[in-house]
């Protein structure tokens, strides 16, 4: 049986790839909305100089599956993901605070 459904366990560690073709990073973790049930936006893992890693959440509506190569697409490049918040390994961030404006194309957008 073949159906679109998917455990969030499996998307975890799924690559993806920018609108040039490349590998940004992985998923990291997705964030739902308690109140809706949906998911409302991935963080979006990235390697960094000297191994350092960098997360960045994305709406969850901009990433769009591609089954030939069982990864995600997104309409951004690296440089155009990077503009917005990002956490560093070891940094503490607030996931859930949407209250701060960032200038990303897709930041906190639902």
């Amino acid at each position: 049986m073949s159906h679109t459904m998917v455990p969030s366990d499996r998307v975890e560690h799924v690559a993806v790839y920018g609108r040039d073709g490349t590998k940004l990073g992985t998923i990291e973790r997705l964030m739902l909305d308690k109140m809706s049930g949906t998911v409302t936006y991935a963080v979006i893992k990235t390697g960094g100089l000297l191994g350092m890693r960098h997360h960045y959440p994305l709406q969850w509506s901009a990433l769009k599956y591609d089954p030939g190569r069982q990864a995600f697409q997104i309409e951004l490049t690296l440089d155009e993901l990077s503009s917005g918040p990002c956490e560093f390994d070891g940094d503490a961030f607030d996931w859930g605070d949407r209250s701060r404006p960032y200038p990303h194309p897709h930041y906190w957008s639902i």
